[in-house]
């Protein structure tokens, strides 16, 4: 058995430490937000955060997690009131929708690392985030409007 945290939440899990994270939290755990996409680790549709970086839950063993902190999109905000889910609505992001648990999973790692990126700083770190309908200017738009609105909201405190 293998305790996890996933999203403050401990959980205890019969896996082989082998078994990637992703196919833990999809088929134990039944959180379907994070995505298959590829299965090698190449388009971000399962990104997840263990202990605040992004990793490729499809090809990162969960034996790796153990006291560890994984955060799912699941636990961004459960009524979808961050600033990053407001603009990616606000700004229309998904088309088809897939890859946006990733791509909102490495969004919010760039943010907490970086609260004014620019054009390269997004491209740079969104750059292991495949979108297949092409929504990639949205995406940077909906990144530098969730920065400015986290600077707001940090500056109301």
């Amino acid at each position: 058995m293998i305790k996890l945290n996933v999203n403050n939440e401990m959980h205890e899990v019969d896996a082989p430490d082998d078994m990637p994270i992703l196919w833990v939290l999809r088929d134990l755990l039944n959180r379907k937000g994070t995505k298959f996409g590829c299965g090698i680790g190449q388009c971000g549709a399962c990104t997840v955060h263990v202990n605040g970086q992004p990793v490729r839950s499809c090809i990162t063993p969960v034996g790796i997690a153990k006291n560890a902190k994984i955060a799912t999109i699941e636990g961004v905000d459960p009524k979808g009131e961050h600033p990053i889910q407001i603009a990616w609505k606000d700004n229309n992001v998904p088309q088809c929708g897939y890859c946006q648990s990733g791509q909102i999973m490495s969004a919010l790692t760039l943010l907490e690392n970086n609260t004014n990126p620019s054009d390269e700083d997004i491209n740079n770190h969104m750059s292991g985030n495949i979108c297949r309908c092409g929504t990639y200017p949205r995406i940077k738009k909906a990144i530098k409007d969730a920065a400015v609105a986290m600077a707001n909201n940090a500056g109301d405190k």
